[in-house]
């Protein structure tokens, strides 16, 4: 697996400077206690007489200007890592989208991209703090308890030995909490987390139904379930934790508790004032050694955070992109084949397509219809390669999509979607999407083309106004005219539509008909509709169940067969016929 640091590229000699630095930090952090030792010692030495001590105040400025300078060492500590964080989650972003980019598109249609935007993004961002924050901060916690052992058997190895040993229990209680099941905890949290996330946008975009229906969350079953689910792992993992937090608590606070009898033993047997100068040095330090081992819990805990951020990141750039060929050919006409096609969409065993043929002449029609999940989104996605086919081939102009490069593939394919995406951006740059070096004159006559002068009309700037802000938004039909507009102005060979009309009312679908015929006159189109009226002129209607094609033939062929296509007519001409009301009852 790809470490954090592998993205550092050339600031990970910063992070290995910050990480030193930070380390020089945390020694000079414990000079102030020997300064107080020393302080206490010539004081009570010559107590109360203490002007007998001239050094008190050297060693007073000596202490303040050691955690002065642990300050300062420690500030360029961190000024290292952030810089080297901030490099490093900008190659993470930078890597990851590079990545992205090249993935097949078949890979955002069930990847979710807002899921994955939000993967990049979070996980990137913990590697950020880890690498600013808390790997410096591991490298004091490390480094401290080094020097501390040293320091502990300097002035007294039995108060020292009795501090080693609170320390050592609370990392013996500290381990022992994050073995076991609990080693696994955060893998397993993270899922429940976003498994919660997802049912919960799942929900909140349900609220109307919700309340026009006036149920509860407990309507939404996998919701609620999702939060049962979280709520059982995280009570589970914090009684689990109970005893053993417990325990580490009570070490790291417990040192005094063993110091004060320890040195009333002492004192009956030794010098009095050595002991009790020891003492206010143990008794001030033990709890400075309480937090060090703090931290390394904290530090560890980022740790395992980032080992799941990366885990998460690399899961991503483990999905490979369609291959490109070497010697790219060029499509000799814009026909379109399927020859013997199968395919299965990736983690499944029923193919999506099974031993498909037909083809879409130059300049023909061919329309797809059949149940939902019959394969006619799939078919028409195999074209652009959104995915590649495990068995036969999807031919171009005789030439399999395979062998042609991808942005001559993309040139001669315009697809229309019935879930119509539209950018924050004007209309006269979400239309030029399709052809960035188009003018604004050509951009024009593509939206007067695609039937948009009503809209363009009422919008405020024109066709310059942003959609998306200020309350400025359009229906759906109109949404899926501005994405016909980027069709046309894209003017490819081949067009393929799907469901392109799902969403129009009659009006708007009257005005994409109209746009309809200036976007595939001369072109190969292949349609999918379940409004059977609006594909009854087309060359061929295949009629696809479940992944084969089950019937083929012009609308006249279909009708004198009377089989599938035939029922699918008159059903869709019933459902068309129904009126509510008294006249539907006679």
């Amino acid at each position: 697996m790809i470490s954090a640091v592998s993205y550092a590229g050339g600031h990970k000699t910063l992070t290995i400077l910050g990480c030193a630095l930070s380390a020089i930090a945390a020694v000079l952090g414990l000079a102030p206690y020997i300064c107080v030792w020393l302080v206490a010692r010539d004081a009570l030495e010559v107590f109360p007489n203490l002007s007998a001590a001239p050094d008190l105040a050297r060693y007073g400025w000596m202490a303040v200007w050691f955690s002065v300078a642990n300050v300062l060492v420690y500030f360029a500590a961190l000024m290292c890592t952030h810089l080297a964080a901030f490099r490093t989650a900008r190659n993470i972003r930078n890597t990851l989208m590079r990545h992205v980019v090249q993935l097949p598109l078949g890979y955002f249609v069930n990847g979710q991209s807002g899921l994955i935007r939000k993967q990049i993004d979070e996980n990137a961002g913990l590697t950020e703090d880890m690498l600013a924050h808390k790997l410096p901060d591991l490298t004091g916690a490390i480094v401290t308890p080094i020097v501390s052992i040293v320091v502990l058997f300097v002035f007294d190895w039995v108060m020292g030995l009795l501090c080693l040993l609170t320390m050592v229990l609370a990392l013996i209680s500290m381990f022992a909490m994050m073995s076991g099941d609990n080693a696994t905890f955060f893998h397993r949290y993270q899922l429940e987390v976003e498994k919660m996330s997802s049912e919960a946008v799942e929900y909140v975009r349900g609220i109307p139904v919700v309340k026009v229906f006036q149920q509860t969350v407990y309507s939404f079953k996998a919701f609620y379930n999702a939060i049962l689910s979280y709520s059982d792992l995280a009570g589970k993992y914090s009684m689990s934790c109970q005893k053993g937090q417990t325990f580490f608590l009570t070490c790291i606070n417990s040192a005094f508790a063993l110091l004060v009898p320890a040195a009333l033993l002492m004192a009956n047997r030794g010098d009095p004032v050595r002991i009790l100068v020891n003492f206010i040095f143990y008794a001030l330090f033990a709890p400075a050694c309480g937090g060090m081992i703090n931290r390394i819990m904290y530090a560890s805990d980022a740790v395992r955070q980032t080992d799941e951020a990366m885990f998460k990141l690399n899961r991503i750039l483990e999905e490979k992109p369609l291959p490109e060929p070497t010697t790219p050919k060029k499509p000799q006409g814009a026909g379109v084949e399927f020859q013997n096609v199968t395919f299965h969409y990736p983690g499944t065993e029923n193919p999506a397509l099974d031993h498909v043929s037909f083809s879409v002449p130059e300049g023909g029609t061919v329309a797809l219809v059949g149940p939902s999940g019959g394969g006619k989104t799939t078919a028409a996605s195999l074209i652009p390669r959104f995915w590649d086919v495990q068995k036969g081939c999807v031919l171009i102009g005789g030439t399999d999509v395979r062998e042609i490069a991808k942005e001559e593939l993309m040139q001669r394919v315009a697809f229309v979607f019935q879930d119509t995406k539209l950018f924050k951006k004007s209309l006269y740059e979400n239309i030029r999407t399709s052809c960035p070096d188009a003018t604004r004159e050509q951009v024009l006559a593509a939206a007067h083309a695609a039937q948009c002068d009503d809209i363009l009309e009422k919008m405020p700037n024109g066709i310059d106004t942003v959609v998306g802000t200020k309350g400025v938004y359009l229906s759906g039909g109109e949404a899926q005219r501005i994405a016909l507009a980027r069709a046309i102005l894209k003017d490819a060979p081949i067009i393929v539509l799907d469901e392109a009309t799902a969403f129009a009312d009659p009006e708007n679908e009257y005005q994409i008909q109209k746009a309809f015929e200036k976007l595939t006159r001369g072109k190969t189109v292949l349609m999918i509709a379940h409004r059977l009226s609006t594909i009854q002129n087309a060359d061929q209607i295949l009629v696809l169940n479940e992944g084969q094609v089950a019937e083929s033939g012009t609308q006249a062929e279909l009708l004198r067969q009377e089989g599938r296509y035939a029922a699918m007519w008159a059903d869709y001409n019933r459902a068309a016929q129904w009126k509510v009301g008294k006249e539907a009852a006679v």
